[in-house]
């Protein structure tokens, strides 16, 4: 993911920064609770196609920051 993009990318929801998970390929919004799919390197930045996240997993993504 291109350092850039991320840097003006923001979640559709909560307005808030994402965070790039390289291994899932997806961005994720701990705000908001959801994962977007990275999909051919193009964010889907859609409601519907987010994941929704489990406690633990928000947790360890925050704990990253």
């Amino acid at each position: 993911m291109d350092p850039k993009l991320l840097d003006i990318l923001v979640c559709p929801v909560s307005k808030t920064k994402l965070i790039f998970d390289k291994d899932r390929q997806e961005l994720i919004s701990t705000a908001a609770n959801l994962g977007f799919p990275v999909r051919d390197g193009i964010p889907i930045l859609l409601e519907t196609e987010a994941r929704a996240l489990t406690a633990e997993e928000v947790e360890a993504y925050r704990a990253q920051k």
